[in-house]
C-alpha cells in the first residue's frame, strides 16, 4: 500500500480545518478526514484530472515526470531557470504544498531563493500563521530570534501541527536573505464560526479580520463537490453539495481563501514587493482559490506552482493542463520524512500537567493505549505544563524511536512506551447524515 496521501485526502484535511497528518492535534481542532485506501500505482488521482480552470485548456491533459516542470501556457516542459524568468513581471507567485512533504517544501525554498536572487524586492506570505502573530515573523526576518526562540515565541506547535523540520529549508532561506514574512491567516475560531454559522454570525471586530467570502464561483463549488462526492469521505460530507455539512465546509474553505487572498494583496501594497504565497495546494489548484481571490481584489497577474507526486514504477503521471501555471513532478515519498505523533494536549487551570485531549485515531500514538483524559505525568522522566514545549520535544524524534510516558488514568499510574512506527492511515467512521434545511 502506498504511504503518500492523495490530493483528495489533502484537500479533505484542509477543508475540515486541519492538516491531514498533524504532528499533534491542537486542542479544539476537528480530527482530520482520511480518504479512501491509496490508489494502485497505475491509477491517477481523479482530483488531478478535473475539467476546470482556464477555458483555453480545460479539456487538455499533460504527462509530467519526476524532475519535470510543465507550463500550462505551452503544455510543454520548461527549465527551472525559465520558469523563474517568467515569474519576474508578476506581483504574486503562489506555491502549493502538501504540509508533510519535505520535497515540496524544498521546492518552495528553491523557488524563493531563485526569485530573491532575481529581484530583492520580495516578501513571503504564510498560511500557517494568523495575522495576530505577525510580530514573531518580523523578528525572524530581521534575524532577532534563534530557531529555538522562533519555535517557542511563535508557538509553532500550537499554531501549526507539522514538524518544524519540514519547513526548516524555507525559514533558513528567509532568515539568510532577510526576506520579509507576512502572516496571511485568520484566527482558527473565526473560520470555525463562519463554517458553522456563516459570515453574518461574526461580530464587527471579526468581520474586520475576515472579509465576506465569495461563494458565487461555480467552478470552485464544483471542485469542492467533486472532492466530497468521492468514496472514502464520511457520509455527511458526500452528496450533491446541497446538504448543510457541505455548505459549511464550502464556507470555511472560501473564508480561508478570502482572508489569505486579501492579506497577500495587503502585503504587496506595503512597499510593492513581489509576494510569494506558501499554502496548501487545496487553496490553489485550477487557480480557483486564494490566488483567484487575490487577483479579483487587485487585478494584478500571478503564477501558481503545484507539485505532483509521481508514483514509483511510473515514468509519468497524467494531470489536467489547467491544474496550475507550472506543474512540477516530484518523486513520491514512501512515507513522510518525519513521523506524526498524533497526540493532542489540553491544559486545565489548577492542573500542572497536560492532559490527552482525545483518543488518538491517527499518527504513531494510535493504538498504543492512550485515552482521552490521560494525565501526562512525565515524558522520558520530565514533566511538561506547556503543550508547545512538549510538542517541540516530541518533534525531535525520528522513525523507530521509543518515548517513555508515565500517565495517570482513573487514579492509576501507567507506563506507556510510544513507538514511532509507521501505520496505514485509519479510515474515519462514517458520520450520520446531516438533514437538509427545508
Amino acid at each position: 500500500m502506498k504511504k503518500t496521501l492523495s490530493m483528495l485526502a489533502i484537500l479533505a484535511g484542509l477543508i475540515a480545518g486541519v492538516p491531514i497528518t498533524a504532528a499533534a492535534q491542537a486542542p479544539g481542532q476537528a480530527a482530520p478526514v482520511t480518504a479512501a485506501a491509496a490508489k494502485s500505482p497505475d491509477e491517477t488521482d481523479a482530483t488531478y484530472l478535473l475539467q476546470l480552470g482556464d477555458p483555453r485548456f480545460k479539456n487538455k491533459t499533460v504527462e509530467v515526470g519526476v524532475g519535470q516542470i510543465l507550463s500550462m501556457e505551452t503544455g510543454k516542459p520548461v527549465a527551472f531557470e525559465q520558469m523563474i524568468r517568467e515569474m519576474k513581471p508578476v506581483p504574486f507567485v503562489h506555491i502549493g504544498e502538501t504540509h508533510n512533504s519535505l520535497a515540496m517544501h524544498q521546492l518552495q525554498a528553491r523557488i524563493i531563493a531563485a526569485l530573491w536572487e532575481q529581484d530583492r524586492r520580495l516578501a513571503v506570505g504564510l498560511e500557517m500563521y494568523p495575522v495576530t502573530q505577525q510580530e514573531v515573523l518580523s523578528k525572524w526576518s530581521l534575524g532577532i530570534l534563534t530557531e529555538a526562540q522562533f519555535i517557542e515565541e511563535g508557538l509553532w506547535y500550537t499554531t501549526w501541527n507539522q514538524n518544524y523540520a519540514f519547513y526548516k529549508p524555507i525559514f533558513d532561506v528567509i532568515k539568510t536573505g532577510g526576506v520579509p514574512l507576512y502572516a496571511l491567516n485568520a484566527p482558527r475560531e473565526i473560520i470555525s464560526k463562519i463554517r458553522m454559522r456563516g459570515w453574518e454570525a461574526l461580530n464587527e471586530e471579526e468581520k474586520a479580520v475576515v472579509p465576506k467570502p465569495d461563494l458565487s464561483n461555480v467552478e470552485h463549488r464544483e471542485l469542492m463537490q467533486k472532492i466530497f462526492s468521492q468514496e472514502g469521505m464520511p457520509a455527511a460530507m458526500r452528496g450533491t453539495g446541497s446538504n448543510a455539512m457541505f455548505e459549511g465546509l464550502l464556507r470555511g474553505q472560501s473564508a480561508w481563501n478570502e482572508v489569505m487572498g486579501a492579506n497577500a494583496v495587503k502585503a504587496h501594497q506595503i512597499d510593492a514587493r513581489k509576494v510569494v504565497v506558501l499554502v496548501g495546494s487545496g487553496h490553489l489548484i485550477y487557480n480557483l482559490g486564494l490566488n483567484l481571490r487575490a487577483f479579483e481584489r487587485s487585478r494584478l497577474p500571478f503564477k501558481t506552482v503545484i507539485a505532483v507526486p509521481v508514483p514509483k514504477g511510473q515514468a509519468t503521471v497524467k494531470v489536467a493542463r489547467t491544474l496550475a501555471d507550472y506543474i512540477v513532478g516530484i518523486e513520491e515519498e514512501e512515507r513522510p520524512a518525519y513521523p506524526s505523533i498524533g497526540l493532542g494536549f489540553s491544559a486545565f487551570e489548577g492542573l500542572a500537567n497536560l492532559v490527552v485531549a482525545s483518543k488518538p485515531i491517527d499518527g504513531a500514538a494510535a493504538g498504543q493505549g492512550f485515552e482521552k483524559g490521560d494525565v501526562i505525568l512525565s515524558v522520558d522522566g520530565k514533566s511538561y505544563s506547556d503543550a508547545n514545549a512538549l510538542r517541540t520535544y516530541l518533534a525531535g524524534f525520528g522513525w523507530g524511536a521509543e518515548i517513555k510516558l508515565k500517565i495517570l488514568r482513573a487514579g492509576v499510574v501507567k507506563d506507556i512506551v510510544l513507538k514511532l512506527e509507521e501505520k496505514p492511515p485509519a479510515a474515519m467512521p462514517a458520520a450520520p447524515a446531516v438533514p437538509e434545511k427545508k
